[in-house]
């Protein structure tokens, strides 16, 4: 049974290869806090330099492809959660400010995260 601060760095390193698994780049530095039945992670990512090449053409489009980015990231981090840490995820919300680069992440768990370590 792994203590909180080594479960940390484990997610820590699932959540950047996740990330670098879609988007082609890892992240630049990354928090993860548990509070009771939530899981909340900051982020700091690179921009995907395609990606912000095709919001300058067209806002739209890029916009749409983040979603589709997002909703891709959210179903991968979710099944290596179930499967690699055995969680009932309930939900994920993740959003990401481009201009800014920082995205949040927020697991909601059927249980208090500690009960699971």
């Amino acid at each position: 049974m792994p203590s909180l601060g080594e479960f940390k760095q484990g997610l820590i390193k699932d959540y950047n290869d996740v990330n670098s698994r879609i988007f082609g780049i890892g992240v630049v530095r990354q928090k993860v806090d548990v509070v009771g039945d939530k899981l909340i992670i900051i982020a700091l990512h690179k921009r995907v330099p395609s990606l912000a090449y095709l919001s300058a053409l067209n806002s739209n489009v890029s916009e749409l492809a983040d979603h589709y980015l997002i909703k891709g990231f959210k179903n991968e981090f979710k099944q290596l959660l179930v499967e690699k840490y055995g969680f009932d995820v309930m939900t994920i919300f993740k959003d990401y400010d481009a201009e800014a680069e920082l995205s949040a992440t927020v697991v909601v768990m059927e249980k208090d995260v500690r009960d699971y370590l």
